[in-house]
């Protein structure tokens, strides 16, 4: 599993670096005001579903722009081949893809890779987490003074309006807070303990489900807004190293809409 996990989105992202210096921006198409697709999205997206469909016929698989598959089994794929497109579109090199597998609704398996700088994260259930093939631990700030914080949202209005009412709030009282604008990079980033916290109102499943494992196994934690474990169901996310999660749920309910 980890092999073939990790030769498959190594050859994605391979590609998609080839297609961010053929990009240009003639070919960006809008899904919503909020989100867009470019031909790279696709290309990586299909790589990655055949050599699934090859090893795994029987499984399902979930996937950001080819939606459910019809298959009926205890494993689902959760895929996204492109997060970040509009840091894609923009030149902007901090973009990457997601895979995840779960088993009967649980994760039990997460990978990300950022292909121009060749971060490879991974974590399997019970097993811990790797940057690179080196084990990652979350940061160990206690508190929010002086923290590090990012955020993201979903495509839709309310959820974008939740998400500049939290940054503002947030951006005034603490130290740093900001959007880098790929959801899987940044939570790569709380379990490498580059940053403390992250947080996503209307959280797409495809974005976080690698992401949530993988700061799990770092030892951080992984809550909706009502403080639950996050799972394939909740709507909104909440990511941190753990020490700050209560302080960050507490004032991010100050601030949410």
């Amino acid at each position: 599993m980890r092999c073939f996990v990790s030769r498959l989105i190594i050859s994605a992202g391979q590609e998609l670096l080839r297609q961010f210096y053929l990009f240009n921006r003639d070919q960006v198409r809008y899904k919503s005001k909020h989100q867009i697709v470019t031909r790279a999205d696709i290309i990586a997206e299909k790589i990655i579903i055949s050599a699934i469909n090859k090893k795994y016929p029987t499984h399902q698989i979930l996937s950001e722009e080819a939606g459910l598959s019809k298959q009926t089994s205890e494993y689902l794929w959760i895929i996204d081949p492109l997060d970040g497109t509009t840091n894609f579109a923009l030149k902007n090199p901090l973009f990457g893809i997601s895979i995840a597998l779960a088993k009967k609704g649980q994760i039990i398996f997460g990978a990300i890779y950022i292909p121009f700088i060749n971060k490879l994260v991974l974590a399997e259930l019970g097993q811990g987490a790797t940057i690179n093939g080196k084990k990652i631990h979350v940061s160990k700030k206690k508190n929010l003074n002086g923290a590090f914080l990012t955020y993201c949202h979903g495509s839709k209005l309310n959820d974008v309006k939740r998400a500049i009412a939290v940054y503002k709030g947030l951006k005034i009282k603490y130290s740093d807070v900001r959007q880098m604008g790929s959801s899987v990079v940044e939570m790569a980033w709380v379990a490498a303990g580059y940053t403390d916290g992250h947080f996503v109102p209307g959280a797409n499943l495809w974005d976080v489900a690698a992401g949530s494992l993988i700061i799990r196994e770092a030892g951080g934690r992984v809550t909706d807004l009502q403080n639950h474990p996050w799972d394939l169901k909740s709507k909104d996310l909440i990511a941190s190293n753990g020490q700050v999660h209560n302080q960050l749920l507490k004032e991010i309910r100050k601030y949410d809409l």
